[in-house]
């Protein structure tokens, strides 16, 4: 059975740091020309910071096996329908009678 990253404590720490670092990311953020209240430094940082995460989320997903191109998806969304392969010779133009 492998463990998905979110069910590790590593994992839940990775993402609960990254959750608020990106909600601190959210609740500076400034409209274009303003002064940030950030130095520039510290926004370095949690760049840093948002990166070792990225890249540890990364080593942890393949040592699970896990994808790490997983989407979020609707519990009402539809699996997209398989292909259907329609013959030319099938297609036609109708009939005038």
């Amino acid at each position: 059975m492998t463990q998905t990253i979110e069910s590790s404590k590593e994992g839940l720490i990775l993402s609960t740091v990254k959750q608020a670092l990106t909600a601190v990311i959210k609740d500076t953020a400034t409209q274009p020309g303003m002064i940030h209240p950030l130095s520039e430094v510290t926004i370095d940082r949690l760049r840093n910071c948002l990166m070792l995460i990225s890249e540890r989320e990364k080593e942890l997903a393949a040592q699970t096996g896990r994808s790490m191109d997983q989407r979020p998806h609707f519990t009402d969304e539809r699996k997209p329908a398989a292909d259907v392969v329609i013959p030319i010779s099938s297609i036609g133009r109708p009939n005038k009678n």
